[in-house]
């Protein structure tokens, strides 16, 4: 009994990382889609209005898009803490997610947060997601200098949490159209909420209980 004990965060461990490798791959076909650049395909296409009128949107647009994959493939690998024998990996890969964040994914969001479908209630959303993501791995890079590790992890889960949420978003749409089928624009103010609400509640219980 105590054997399997021992066993259960490793195999926890191992099914984080087959759950994460899915959804990451379906994050990089999306990705792939605007591999060479297109401007009506897939999420653009609801988007011409901004295409047009806008000629800084697909800027923002495809900063958002390319540096997101790879917040999400660093910031994964920085929260499993280890090194894979090279030196300062996780130090380094940190570094990586951070800047990401704070110089190009959280910007770029809040941007386009500004022009979310969905009305009012999804751009206040979508803008106070890029805020929080921002202030969160803000946290995380201030805690890590101060070598106040035990917060900067903490900050750094809350952080990922909300990077999660471009994955948490869509599994949510697929589910809620699926069961309700609701008017398009209902459904993206359901889940420009419930895309990362859940998820920083369901951390911020982990911190509480002191699992993190």
């Amino acid at each position: 009994m105590l054997s399997v004990k021992k066993n259960i965060p490793n195999i926890l461990k191992v099914l984080l990382i087959i759950g994460f490798g899915y959804f990451f791959w379906l994050m990089l076909k999306i990705t792939l889609e605007y591999i060479p650049i297109k401007t009506e395909v897939s999420f653009l296409l609801i988007k011409q209005t901004e295409v047009s009128e806008r000629p800084e949107y697909l800027y923002f647009f495809y900063t958002h898009v390319y540096t997101s994959i790879f917040v999400l493939l660093s910031g994964f690998l920085a929260i499993l803490r280890k090194d894979f024998g090279l030196k300062n990996f996780h130090k380094n890969i940190g570094k990586l997610y951070i800047f990401l964040i704070l110089i190009f994914a959280a910007p770029s969001g809040i941007y386009m947060g500004i022009f979310a479908n969905g009305g009012i209630y999804s751009k206040i959303s979508f803008v106070l997601l890029g805020c929080l993501w921002w202030i969160s791995t803000f946290q995380a890079y201030q805690m890590a200098r101060q070598k106040r590790f035990k917060e900067h992890k903490q900050w750094m889960w809350r952080s990922f949490a909300l990077s999660l949420s471009a994955v948490t978003l869509r599994m949510w749409k697929v589910i809620i159209v699926y069961l309700f089928h609701p008017n398009p624009m209902d459904v993206y103010q359901i889940i420009a909420w419930l895309g990362w609400i859940p998820n920083i509640l369901f951390i911020e219980y982990l911190i509480a209980k002191k699992y993190i």
